[in-house]
């Protein structure tokens, strides 16, 4: 930790300790002005701090600590090297630690002057009301520099003391809504997470993601910073947000759809017999297995008895479609529910639920694309080692699932087939018709009962406004999932030449896409023109003429289910969807072309080379929102198409082709993108200066070019892009060095390190308490 210390004299100085050795200290809570009027850890270093605006801050600080008998300080503004990300990562971390050991918190109040004043010829407004105006309130930072120190003051603009949290405990809560109890100092552990998570909502961060690092402290958890993946991504473990879009995206959840299931013998065993452990639904494909978990992990939420822990496999999204995916989920889904299983996460997490009944809920296990037997062997391995977890499983009835499960004790292992609750699952429909389309009294017609998949669709087409008669609808809708989907492929068919080509296009690149794709992105995969607005406005028109294959959610178009990519991606129809090659080299072509006429040297027009990534705010009008997707996925495309388009392909790769103009024009350009991404990808040239170019995007066109050997082909090729302003360059070999990579992340001497059995993954301990993999 660094500390300030102002002497008499006026002299500032800057200092570091270890953490067994940190004297006492006073801390400043304040709202940050302008990035260039606040001090920098550089400008202490360089002592050019006296300059700027905020240096008055740091002699006020100084003087009340000193007038305090304390003779160090500290203000996050220049106490922490923020160009160095394993110490910004622990600062992080470490914040709320450090704002509840000093021994004094001054709250410095720039909006709220001491003086009273005239506002009308009517009254008089005191410092009170401009206390309760000040924009510190809505600061995020300020929840945890209010809740953590047991002793902070408020001054105002002129530095004179007005008051203290105890004594303002009232006012304070009434402006922001922290309960008394918490602002006067109750453990914070006290309060549920949702009444912590609560407090947060009327606060604004500079950046998105701090919303949720400030919350670490509060929740007593542990995370790695990583600015620039925003809120959305921070979240992205939390499997609540996925079962709302299931839901919605399904058309609801009726409570009496699934209540069959309660009253079902293998059920019941399953939740009330300490013996049986594991309860896996299984069913063919669209026979309702994710509603049915949606409900039932809605049932078990009901109890306060035991922990719930739950996760939706979605095989057409990259991010959810693999074992590691569902741990993240699960634990995250734990941690919120039990804080102190945090502590647990660095050790062997799960022996941590032994305590307690838990349930594990993961849903459509044959979706896991990565690491299913490894997902397998776990579930098996908790099962033999403690009583104390429970797992629901839902899946399609497939033998690879079937074989590893029949490895648990037969007492333990119940199963619950769809196939033979026929009448269950037909009483379920049935309510779903009747909930959706009451008033169409022939919907008893049994060719609907039997998929629930088939019902939602035409209950979506009857909810189109093109669907004048309803009963015809109906009554034309074929038996059997693939023939309702043959159906709507031929009314697709039937539209103008060109509307039938994109929608085919449109189709086969969602059904081959590595993730969800924005509207945006779709758009220009699919050759599509125009500005971004006009591009998704084309884009969701497209899709409203592809019939119920596809739904929309916050500007991410997703498959309606899995059957849709199972049905796009048969070989039998190759006359109406493309080989799936093609598509792939189509994506991987049209890719090149998009970040051709795209990238560029400074997309985002930084100020400087050394502009760090974790300051960049992303532009409005964001020049990679329509080649995001490509600039990340284009060489996995590259290599599916390989394999089933190898003429084509062949063209490409040789010299002079289309990879080797791209690269030998575009590839400092695709760096630069792909670290605004916040990607860690390619080889020497990025390993090498990956520290760099992560940290500060345009060093790929300094540092990078500076330092690589002089017969670097990327040195060779992008000479013109090396700066002119470095008149003495350092003499450098000719080739590269035996050094491929210098692993960077600790704040500490590193203690040991490990490889993995494969050999792929290096592990290292260090001082500074921390793990980097």
């Amino acid at each position: 930790m660094r500390l300030l210390q102002y002497s008499e004299s006026g002299e500032l100085s800057i200092h570091s300790f270890d953490d067994g050795a940190i004297p006492p200290y006073a801390i400043l809570s304040h709202t940050w002005g302008a990035d260039g009027d606040e001090v920098s850890f550089a400008d202490v270093e360089t002592g050019d701090s006296r300059t700027k605006p905020g240096y008055r801050k740091i002699i006020f600080c100084g003087e009340r600590a000193r007038d305090n008998g304390l003779e160090y300080f500290w203000i996050d503004t220049c106490c922490i090297n923020k160009l160095n990300r394993a110490e910004l990562s622990y600062a992080i971390n470490s914040m709320f630690r450090w704002y509840q050991n000093a021994v004094k918190c001054y709250v410095y109040l720039l909006d709220v002057p001491s003086e009273k004043r005239k506002v009308s010829d009517e009254y008089t407004r005191t410092w009170e009301q401009d206390f309760r105006a000040s924009n510190w309130f809505t600061r995020g930072w300020t929840l945890q520099e209010l809740l953590a120190p047991s002793a902070v003051e408020f001054f105002c603009s002129e530095g004179k003391l007005l008051d203290n949290k105890i004594s303002l405990a009232q006012q304070i809560h009434e402006i922001t809504g922290i309960p008394k109890l918490a602002i006067t100092g109750t453990r914070l552990s006290e309060f549920s997470i949702n009444e912590r998570l609560l407090w947060i909502q009327h606060h604004q961060t500079k950046f998105e993601e701090d919303k949720i690092y400030l919350l670490l402290g509060i929740l007593n958890v542990y995370i790695t910073p990583f600015y620039g993946e925003g809120t959305t991504n921070v979240r992205l473990i939390d499997p609540l947000d996925d079962k709302k879009r299931i839901i919605n995206t399904k058309g609801g959840l009726l409570e009496g759809s699934y209540r069959w299931v309660l009253n079902n013998p293998s059920f019941k065993k399953w939740r009330s017999d300490s013996q049986g452990r594991l309860l896996w639904i299984k069913g063919d494909p669209s026979k309702g297995k994710t509603m049915l978990l949606c409900g039932l992990t809605d049932e078990l939420k009901k109890s306060s008895s035991h922990s719930l822990s739950f996760f939706f496999y979605q095989g057409t999204n990259l991010a959810l479609n693999n074992a590691t995916a569902v741990l993240r989920g699960l634990l995250f889904s734990l941690v919120s529910q039990q804080p102190s299983l945090a502590s647990h996460l660095r050790k062997r997490c799960l022996r941590a639920l032994y305590l307690t009944l838990t349930y594990l809920v993961v849903d459509a296990l044959n979706e896991c694309i990565a690491d299913l037997p490894k997902l397998l062997d776990l579930i098996i391995f908790t099962l033999s080692s403690s009583n104390r977890i429970k797992w629901l499983l839902s899946s399609r009835n497939e033998l690879p699932i079937k074989q590893k499960l029949k490895s648990i004790n037969a007492q333990a292992r119940l199963s619950l087939e769809l196939k033979e609750n026929a009448e269950q699952v037909t009483h379920a429909v049935n309510m779903y018709i009747d909930e959706k389309l009451s008033y169409i009294e022939s919907l008893e017609d049994a060719t609907l009962r039997s998929q629930v998949r088939e019902v939602a669709l035409v209950v979506q087409e009857l909810e189109k406004p093109k669907s004048w008669d309803p009963l015809e609808v109906v009554q034309e809708a074929p038996v059997g999932l693939h023939q309702l989907y043959d159906r709507m492929v031929d009314q697709i068919q039937k539209l103008p030449k060109r509307n039938l080509e994109k929608c085919q296009l449109l189709l086969s690149t969602i059904s081959v896409a590595y993730r969800p794709l924005h509207l945006a992105e779709l758009g220009s995969l699919c050759k599509l023109s125009g500005q971004v607005s006009t591009l998704i406005r084309n884009t969701r028109t497209l899709i409203a003429m592809c019939g119920s294959f596809l739904t929309i959610r916050d500007n991410q178009v997703y498959l309606i289910h899995q059957s849709v990519k199972d049905y796009i991606s048969d070989e039998a129809r190759a006359t109406v969807f493309r080989h799936k090659g093609e598509v792939h080299y189509d994506i991987f072509s049209q890719s090149l072309k998009l970040m051709s006429s795209t990238l560029k040297r400074n997309i985002y027009g930084l100020n400087a080379p050394g502009f760090p990534i974790n300051e960049v705010i992303t532009p409005t009008t964001n020049p990679l929102t329509t080649t995001r997707y490509s600039c990340i996925h284009w060489i996995d495309h590259l290599c599916e198409s390989t394999m089933n388009e190898s003429a084509r392909c062949n063209k490409d790769l040789q010299d002079g082709g289309a990879i080797y103009v791209f690269l030998q024009t575009f590839y400092l350009y695709w760096l630069e993108a792909l670290s605004l991404c916040k990607v860690k990808d390619a080889r020497r040239f990025i390993m090498y200066f990956k520290g760099a170019i992560e940290a500060a995007p345009l060093q790929a066109y300094v540092s990078a070019m500076v330092f690589s050997p002089r017969l670097s082909l990327v040195r060779k090729f992008f000479e013109r892009e090396a700066p002119p302003w470095v008149s003495i360059k350092p003499p450098m070999t000719e080739d590269w060095s035996a050094c491929l990579q210098t692993l960077e992340g600790h704040s500490g001497g590193v203690r040991s390190v490990a490889f993995s059995p494969d050999s792929r993954r290096l592990a290292s301990t260090s001082v500074d308490k921390t793990v980097k993999v």
